[in-house]
């Protein structure tokens, strides 16, 4: 890894480290969101605090801080290849064909996803990275995108699960950006591992749905013991 994807990877994990769920709550409400519902920072258990606008802003911000650090990736590219632009088309040919501007946002983008599930500043205890990832990969795969939107918010609707929809999205995003996008293979690897990575991050949920133990968005949750919230932080 060069120097640039280097400051790829420092500014990508950076801004998907940002808890916006955990600093909207400690701001507005003067609480640790790590306390309610599940313990995690993300939308969904920011909505369980009863302050829908607080989840809203939430989504929002996970998902734009996502897409920022993709932005920001094409920058660093930018930066890298100033050079040769006096040279004209033939100075830069060179790296067309290697560090090309997908393969940098989809790296720009795994790394902010990891950020928000790993950030340095709540000891790497983090969220599961649906809106981050989403934010992130828009601009890169807009129609992969919305057929996981579509299979999220199908799912959603007839389960009434947060997490199952979750889950199902992040498994269809990768094979509809390849069937209908044809990526080149850094990115689709990219998307891969990031949705793997979501799923992983969901094994509570997928062993409380197995169990019949999973709560319905809207229901009452209890709030758990601290070695349960250590657990699904």
């Amino acid at each position: 890894m060069d120097y640039y994807y280097s400051v790829v990877a420092v500014l990508a994990y950076l801004l998907g480290s940002i808890p916006f769920g955990y600093i909207l709550v400690r701001v507005f409400l003067k609480q640790d969101i790590r306390s309610t519902g599940s313990g995690n920072i993300g939308a969904t258990n920011v909505a369980r605090s009863g302050k829908k606008g607080l989840a809203i802003a939430t989504l929002l911000l996970d998902g734009f801080k996502g897409s920022l650090a993709v932005w920001l990736s094409l920058w660093v590219l930018a930066a890298k290849w100033a050079p040769y632009s006096k040279g004209g088309l033939g100075g830069a040919h060179s790296w067309l064909s290697t560090d090309t501007p997908p393969s940098i946002q989809a790296f720009a983008a795994l790394i902010a996803i990891l950020g928000h599930m790993f950030p340095i500043w709540l000891r790497f205890k983090g969220g599961k990275g649906v809106a981050t990832a989403a934010g992130a990969f828009l601009a890169l795969s807009p129609a992969a995108l919305l057929v996981a939107v579509i299979v999220f918010a199908s799912v959603f609707a007839v389960s009434r699960y947060v997490s199952l929809g979750s889950i199902l999205a992040a498994i269809v995003f990768p094979l509809a950006a390849y069937f209908i996008q044809k990526p080149q293979s850094p990115t689709l690897i990219a998307m891969t591992v990031s949705a793997v990575l979501v799923v992983l991050k969901h094994h509570e949920n997928i062993r409380r749905l197995i169990a019949g133990t999973e709560n319905k968005f809207g229901g009452k949750k209890s709030v758990p013991p601290p070695d349960a919230m250590e657990k699904q932080a």
